[in-house]
């Protein structure tokens, strides 16, 4: 588990392509939701069963374009960017993930959404369990891709692995340490947690670190792992009441989670489908988005 990522650092200064991040279809509408005492940037685009797709660190709802591509055919399909990150508003406290999942809940009131397919990535997937054990008779399906929750399985296990330093990065100096480097700092995710740092372009690159840069952003991304002890405790709590009943797909990456991100997911819920994704890291979108698209697309389409 994650072992194989220290190969992809040895690629950090391979000549990356050109491109940029995929714009969402012009079916897709950006509006400011107030929500528990915050308020998120929120992309809505389609009509159908809705799906709620959360993203992770380094990246913002920006990164889900090519699937909601995919699923705004038949689907209502809303992207918020999380509490702090992104452009949605950045408040000084509230990043524990149960509290995060209530501003999710919050967007889906204001929209009118009784319930949803819940599909996440990295932070995401805490913020989507949470959600799906507070609220197990609004989400329909979860989907968790590619990283820990914690608390459950085996979370203090994976904390020990030294690639994961940055959960515990913290003090008074960490923001200045990063102020006018946020590029730097980013950098190290995205080349070491990816089985081919080139599948990051340059201007993906720039793109998210601009945002990571605005006031406000690299404080409250740290605030997301600086309550990662309390999370633990919420979702051990949460866990206690039961497992999620709901049917899960439990998606890692080849040379990242792998098979690991199936045993969190069976700590978590009774009905999980195990996913490997070929060739990829931790960052599936980026990686191999028309594999991790279709793998997607089947499970929420299955009976």
């Amino acid at each position: 588990m994650l072992r194989s990522l220290m190969a992809g650092a040895i690629m950090a200064f391979a000549a990356p392509a050109l491109a940029d991040v995929q714009p969402y279809p012009a079916a897709f509408k950006t509006q400011e939701i107030a929500t528990n005492g915050t308020s998120l940037h929120v992309r809505v685009g389609g009509s159908g069963p809705a799906v709620v797709l959360l993203h992770g660190y380094g990246e913002t709802g920006d990164m889900w374009a090519p699937l909601a591509a995919e699923l705004v055919r038949d689907h209502r399909v809303i992207v918020p960017d999380l509490r702090g990150m992104g452009h949605s508003e950045k408040p000084a406290a509230g990043y524990d993930k149960k509290n995060e999942a209530r501003d999710i809940a919050g967007v889906l009131e204001a929209l009118k959404v009784d319930e949803a397919d819940v599909v996440a990535h990295d932070i995401g997937n805490m913020v989507g369990y949470s959600f799906a054990a507070q609220f197990p008779s609004r989400t329909t399906r979860l989907v968790l891709m590619d990283a820990p929750l914690p608390g459950i399985g085996p979370w203090e296990e994976i904390l020990k692995n030294p690639l994961l330093w940055h959960f515990r990065f913290g003090g008074p100096d960490m923001e200045r340490l990063v102020a006018g480097r946020e590029r730097i700092y980013l950098d190290r995710f995205w080349n070491e947690f990816s089985a081919d740092p080139t599948k990051w372009d340059e201007a993906s690159r720039a793109h998210y670190a601009k945002l990571y840069a605005q006031p406000g952003a690299m404080r409250a991304g740290f605030a997301q792992f600086a309550a990662f002890d309390q999370d633990a405790l919420d979702d051990q709590a949460l866990l206690n009441k039961g497992k999620l009943k709901m049917p899960v797909l439990a998606v890692g990456g080849e040379k990242s989670f792998g098979p690991t991100m199936a045993v969190v997911a069976r700590a978590a819920a009774d009905t999980v489908t195990e996913l490997v994704i070929p060739a990829s890291g931790h960052w599936l979108m980026e990686e191999q988005p028309e594999a991790t698209v279709q793998a997607i697309r089947n499970f929420l389409d299955a009976e």
